[in-house]
């Protein structure tokens, strides 16, 4: 997880944690203290929620881009292998060639 995600988790814990003591300390009825824990405990759920959603969209994404810049520099390298063997092999043809040129006039003499 990144910093901004730690440092959303954090706000989110602190701020539940903060509404929740704020309602136990609140003078209201039993019944009323426990609805609201129950409403702050469901809106906390779904910021979680949300936030996993998130992160997972943001992963998602930023695997696509990795997998999309390895995926050109794989490309980019098999083509450069590729020049650098057409060079090799024009480089040994050409050697070749003088060779039987040589043994051929060895064999002359």
């Amino acid at each position: 997880m990144n910093d901004h995600g730690n440092t959303f988790l954090g706000l989110l814990a602190g701020t539940a944690i903060g509404a929740v003591l704020g309602i136990l300390f609140a003078p209201d009825k039993g019944e009323n203290t426990r609805q609201r824990i129950s409403d702050e405990a469901d809106t906390a759920k779904h910021k979680l929620t949300n936030l996993a959603h998130d992160l997972k969209e943001q992963a998602l994404s930023t695997a696509s881009v990795k997998k999309q810049s390895l995926d050109e520099h794989v490309e980019a390298i098999v083509s450069d292998v590729s020049y650098k063997a057409e060079d090799i092999i024009s480089t040994l043809e050409k050697k070749l060639k003088d060779l039987k040129e040589k043994n051929k006039n060895l064999q002359k003499s």
